[in-house]
């Protein structure tokens, strides 16, 4: 069996959009399948948000400031 530092080194010598590409690939294969109803609840979600924002039922942050919030709260 391959070890990984064997692929390691195979990857190095990889043209960077080719590992950037392995990269992608391996993240989506780690990620949680989701189910049709998890997507479309999902899809319905983000189409309900646009909709409020669009309405002006909603405010929009500096992403900026969405990330101060998410660093500050890791940091507790």
């Amino acid at each position: 069996m391959t070890s990984i530092n064997q692929i390691l080194q195979e990857v190095a010598h990889l043209p960077e959009d080719q590992r950037f590409t392995l990269a992608h690939k391996i993240l989506l294969a780690s990620e949680p399948q989701f189910s049709e109803t998890v997507e479309h609840a999902w899809d319905t979600e983000i189409r309900e948000r646009i909709a409020r924002y669009d309405r002006g039922e909603l405010k929009s942050k500096p992403a900026s400031d969405v990330f101060a919030s998410i660093d500050h709260h890791l940091k507790l």
